[in-house]
C-alpha cells in the first residue's frame, strides 16, 4: 500500500493519500484543507484517486471534500451516523467558528465490519462512538487509520455534541487495543504510534 501523510489546514490535520500499487487507484483520507497540492502528490505517485473517506464529519477533516471531488470526481465515503455533519455547518462544527463548511454529500457509507475496496486493497471498518456518533477506523496490513479516536498518548475530545468519553473509552479498549501490538496507528492529528506504545504509554489506558 502507498501511504504519504501531509499536515494541512490550521489544526494540523493529518491527511493521508493512499493508494494501490497494482492498479495506481487512490484516496484521500480527510482531506481538510490543500486539495491543489494534494492532487499535485497524488500525480507525482501515479494515483488515479478515485475515493474521498472521511473518517468523521468534524469541519477540519471535511473542508476539501467539495475540492477534491469537483476535480477528480471522486466518491465520499463516511459513517452513516456522521453523514448529516457534511451538509450541517453546525453539526459538523464550522458555524461555531464563523464559517460555513459544507461538503457535497456522501455518495457510499462505511459501515461495521464491512471490507471497503480500494483497487486490490482491503480495509476492514471499524465504528468507534464517542469523538462523534460516526467515528470510524480502517484497518489494512497492520495499519490502521484511526481519526480522532485515538491519537499518541491521548484520546479524542467528547465535549462536542454526539460525543461520549464511555463509548469512546470502550470502543478503543475493545477494538483497537485487541489488535496485535505492531499495528501502527495513524491518526488524524499528531505523530503516527502503535497499539503497544498506547497499551503502554497512554495514560487513559496504561
Amino acid at each position: 500500500m502507498i501511504i504519504k501523510r501531509f499536515e494541512v489546514g490550521p489544526l494540523f490535520v493529518n491527511c493521508y493519500l493512499i493508494g494501490c500499487e497494482q492498479t495506481r487507484l487512490g484516496a484521500v483520507i480527510d482531506p481538510g484543507d490543500e486539495a491543489d497540492m494534494l492532487l499535485e502528490q497524488a500525480q507525482y505517485l501515479g494515483l488515479q484517486i478515485q475515493q474521498i473517506i472521511n473518517t468523521h464529519g468534524h469541519s477540519d477533516h471535511i473542508a476539501d471534500n467539495k475540492e477534491v471531488k469537483a476535480l477528480t470526481g471522486a466518491k465520499i465515503y463516511i459513517h452513516p451516523a456522521d453523514a448529516d455533519m457534511l451538509t450541517d455547518p453546525r453539526k459538523n462544527l464550522s458555524a461555531f467558528f464563523g464559517e460555513a463548511i459544507v461538503s457535497p454529500p456522501a455518495d457510499a457509507f462505511l459501515q461495521e465490519n464491512q471490507i471497503h475496496k480500494l483497487g486490490r486493497l482491503e480495509f476492514k471498518i471499524l465504528h468507534i462512538p464517542g469523538h462523534s456518533p460516526g467515528s470510524a477506523c480502517l484497518l489494512h496490513h497492520k495499519t490502521a487509520f484511526t481519526g480522532d479516536t485515538i491519537f499518541a498518548g491521548s484520546i479524542g475530545r467528547t465535549d462536542f455534541p454526539g460525543g461520549s468519553y464511555e463509548l469512546l473509552i470502550s470502543g478503543i479498549r475493545t477494538k483497537i487495543l485487541t489488535l496485535s501490538g505492531d499495528y501502527a496507528l495513524l491518526p488524524g492529528h499528531g505523530p503516527i504510534t502503535s497499539v503497544e506504545e498506547e497499551r503502554l504509554y497512554n495514560p487513559f489506558f496504561s
